[in-house]
């Protein structure tokens, strides 16, 4: 807390300023990737999701073949079945046993063709679950590819910006340093709620940058001296004076070319 002390209000009002530069470089960067990471993020759980869905319908398809086997092998008991009981009809010695083994046929052969209709069914059910299957993969196979397309162009954004983003990001922890915590509260308060993110502005003829009010002259006369820190009353922005600003952005320019 010391350290920040020792700074003028003048030198205080500078750091704000380049932090903003800084800031707003960052912020430009960002804006260069857009929508991108959430794009990709976007992409990845719809990728997910299709490999689930195909995942489950591959489980129902072979849950319906599985029981095409069950009723295939249902039915060759069945057959089985019929054939002792036919066998056992050739050595009955009265109706009554006779009558009683064809019911026990009638009844198999009922159950050959309830199992006959379930296959049917069931072959029905994997021919749609097939062809889902394969309209799912084919609509896999195009979010992968478009999802790669996104994962490249993102990447070479972020390769092209990453470096300069993680040393802006430093160097707006130093220049932090030289701001008092409770300024430096007032700064992230200002910009987080302004839509551009300025929350320190160049005084423009006679107006912050951006705003249409007029700022009196005694108020640009103390914003011009640099003596104590001044908001703008319609936007709550912190003011500096314009060749504060401009010395300021000659000086950032240079530190921007060599990041």
């Amino acid at each position: 807390m010391a350290k920040k002390a020792e700074f003028s209000v003048e030198d205080r009002l500078r750091a704000l300023y380049d932090l903003q530069l800084i800031h707003s470089r960052i912020d430009k960067i960002r804006s260069v990737r857009g929508e991108l990471p959430l794009e990709v993020e976007d992409l990845e759980d719809e990728v997910a999701g299709l490999e689930v869905r195909i995942s489950k319908l591959e489980e129902d398809s072979k849950k319906f073949t599985d029981d095409i086997k069950s009723k295939e092998i249902a039915t060759e008991h069945a057959k089985s079945m019929i054939k002792k009981y036919n066998e056992q009809q050739k050595n009955v010695r009265n109706n009554r046993a006779f009558e009683s083994l064809s019911k026990e046929i009638e009844f198999q052969e009922l159950e050959i063709e309830l199992c006959a209709k379930q296959i049917n069914e069931l072959k029905a059910q994997i021919e749609l679950k097939n062809q889902s299957i394969a309209e799912n993969n084919q609509k896999l196979e195009e979010r992968r590819e478009h999802l790669k397309h996104k994962k490249d162009e993102l990447g070479d954004i972020l390769k092209e910006t990453e470096k300069e983003e993680n040393d802006l990001l430093k160097k707006s922890t130093e220049f932090e340093s030289k701001i008092d915590e409770s300024l430096l509260i007032s700064y992230k308060k200002i910009r987080s709620s302004v839509r551009n993110g300025l929350a320190v502005v160049a005084v423009e003829r006679g107006a912050s940058a951006g705003s249409f009010f007029t700022i009196p002259p005694q108020v640009q006369l103390d914003i011009a001296s640099r003596k104590k820190f001044i908001t703008d009353e319609h936007s709550g922005r912190i003011l500096v004076d314009k060749d504060l600003a401009e010395e300021e952005n000659e000086k950032m320019a240079k530190l921007f070319t060599s990041i």
